[in-house]
């Protein structure tokens, strides 16, 4: 096992029960406790957890990994999402993106879709080519304040891309802050495609950081449809701070493995509820 998988298995860990202990930890990757050490150590020096006595604990009450540490978890869910989502982007739309694993996988989905890999409205009048192929100039406007979505899409012609402002999380990529809120203010979006950490019934959408859920809570209230991308495993579970209630989504996106319990919730609430 290599070190970043080692440093990736053990930020898993630590993501899923709050704490590490050494021994504990050697046991699971089949490595020394003086291999663990030294990688707890090293994690602890790039600020990405708590280093203890005998282990380690998370960052912060609401522990968020790295980006790039998140992208491998139920990756095949998150790109069978995102597919789906693109199916429901026509041409011309202005799409609101915030930050996250699915959100990539959309965005990705997107770039393909708009440079003619799937479906979408098409040019049929006068000014097509004898109705066949995309209108002329962007076929869509995605709007993100995820520097990440941001490199991605700005190398595809076919898709006009707006960048907010903002300061930047290194955990997310994700632009925060007044200058991030300000452009926001100033766009106008057909659909907004939100990545959250959690749903619940109760309270509705949410994210670990306050920042991030202003600017996505933002997102939604300046976008006329609300699309929440998230794998099955987000269902039921809360974080620390409240984008908007249920009341503001028109359609989830996620996997199979939803339970019929909270899938039904959902349509209670009068959300489309599509699976994958």
């Amino acid at each position: 096992m290599s070190k970043h998988e080692r440093w990736s298995a053990l930020l898993e860990l630590l993501a899923a029960e709050g704490r590490l202990e050494v021994e504990e930890a050697a046991s699971t990757l089949e490595v020394s406790a003086a291999t663990i050490r030294r990688d707890l150590d090293e994690l602890a020096e790039q600020q990405m957890l708590v280093r203890t006595r005998g282990g380690a604990i998370a960052h912060g009450v609401s522990y968020e990994l790295p980006l790039r540490y998140k992208s491998s978890r139920h990756a095949s869910e998150k790109q069978r999402i995102a597919a789906a989502v693109a199916e429901l982007v026509a041409d011309g739309d202005v799409v609101g993106l915030n930050g996250g694993t699915t959100t990539t996988e959309v965005a990705r989905a997107l770039a393909l879709r708009a440079g003619g890999g799937g479906g979408g409205r098409r040019d049929s009048g006068a000014g097509g080519a004898a109705g066949a192929g995309f209108a002329a100039g962007p076929v869509l406007t995605v709007v993100t304040n995820a520097l990440n979505i941001a490199g991605e899409l700005a190398v595809r012609p076919q898709i006009k891309i707006v960048v907010t402002g903002g300061v930047a999380r290194p955990q997310t990529y994700e632009l925060v802050g007044p200058l991030t809120t300000g452009v926001l203010h100033e766009v106008v979006l057909d659909v907004v495609i939100l990545g959250v950490d959690g749903v619940d019934p109760d309270l509705g959408i949410m994210a670990h950081q306050e920042d991030e859920a202003s600017v996505s809570r933002l997102f939604a209230e300046r976008a006329h449809r609300v699309i929440v991308v998230t794998d099955s495993s987000k269902m039921g579970k809360r974080a620390f701070a409240r984008i908007c209630g249920l009341d503001r989504i028109d359609v989830v996106v996620t996997d199979s493995a939803i339970s019929g319990e909270a899938a039904g919730r959902l349509r209670d609430a009068g959300i489309k509820v599509i699976t994958v």
